[in-house]
């Protein structure tokens, strides 16, 4: 049961760490060519609405960002 929850744990990370990858080239792709990229859509305008949301939200958006960053900072793929 152990190694199937290493497995998983080893799989989510995997896929976590592809779907930042694939942000930051859909950011990059985003700042070089403007506008809506294929494939990517929006990306960029969705990132300002989500940083202006958690803004508006005071001390609510404020704890939900540290959250979001815990949970970042605190996974491992061991």
């Amino acid at each position: 049961m152990n190694a199937f929850l290493q497995s998983a744990k080893s799989l989510v990370g995997g896929l976590t760490d592809i779907g930042l990858m694939l942000l930051a080239l859909a950011i990059v792709c985003a700042l070089l060519v403007g506008g809506n990229v294929p494939f990517f859509g929006a990306v960029t305008a969705n990132i300002i609405a989500l940083v202006k949301d958690l803004g508006s939200n005071g001390l609510v958006g404020l704890i939900a960002l540290g959250i979001i960053l815990w949970l970042f900072s605190h996974r491992s793929m061991a």
